[in-house]
């Protein structure tokens, strides 16, 4: 444990306080912002319901359930079972936190963000199966939000790790639902 904790912690100097620049200083905190990147997710719904209309609905609704799923696996069970402290709480380490952000409560791991971001990309993904492209913007978006976290001083990087496996697996599962068993969107 202590190998993978120095792995961690290094990667987060890295990403935190020498991977840095005064652009993604600006930036990056704002993928933390609901009002940045919820709009995306409101146009997305909408887009399917208004195009697909009953299937684009159903669409939306197992987007919305697996986000949901996501977000208590990551939320309600992890966070609250292992208890891992914030970088910018965590006595041993706040010191060394480069913080752009009001460090916000509860724990670390797994990141919230990391989960409930993958979770849809990786969901609408699946509903899109045969545009590969989808994965790819949606996972793209994902690691932006999820980089974020770790570059602003409120996540480790296993803590985005973690997050992210908890997300795609939830995603995956909801997106597969929705390709193979519901047929809901053959494009």
């Amino acid at each position: 444990m202590d190998f993978l904790y120095t792995i961690d912690f290094t990667l987060f100097k890295y990403v935190n306080q020498v991977w840095t620049n005064g652009l993604f200083d600006f930036f990056l905190p704002l993928f933390r912002n609901k009002y940045i990147w919820a709009p995306v997710y409101i146009f997305i719904l909408t887009f399917l319901i208004i195009n697909f209309k009953n299937r684009g609905l159903l669409a939306a609704l197992l987007l919305i359930g697996g986000l949901t799923i996501s977000d208590q696996i990551s939320s309600g069970f992890i966070k609250h079972t292992v208890k891992r402290l914030r970088p910018c709480r965590n006595p041993e380490v706040k010191d060394d936190v480069r913080l752009l952000i009001k460090c916000g409560p509860g724990y670390s791991f797994t990141s919230s963000h990391a989960a409930n971001h993958f979770g849809f990309a990786f969901a609408l993904g699946f509903l899109f199966l045969r545009r590969k492209k989808i994965l790819l913007i949606a996972s793209l978006w994902a690691f932006i939000i999820s980089y974020s976290q770790v570059y602003v001083g409120v996540h480790y990087p296993f803590d985005i790790l973690g997050g992210a496996l908890v997300g795609i697996i939830t995603g995956s599962l909801f997106g597969w639902i929705g390709f193979k068993k519901l047929k809901l969107i053959e494009t």
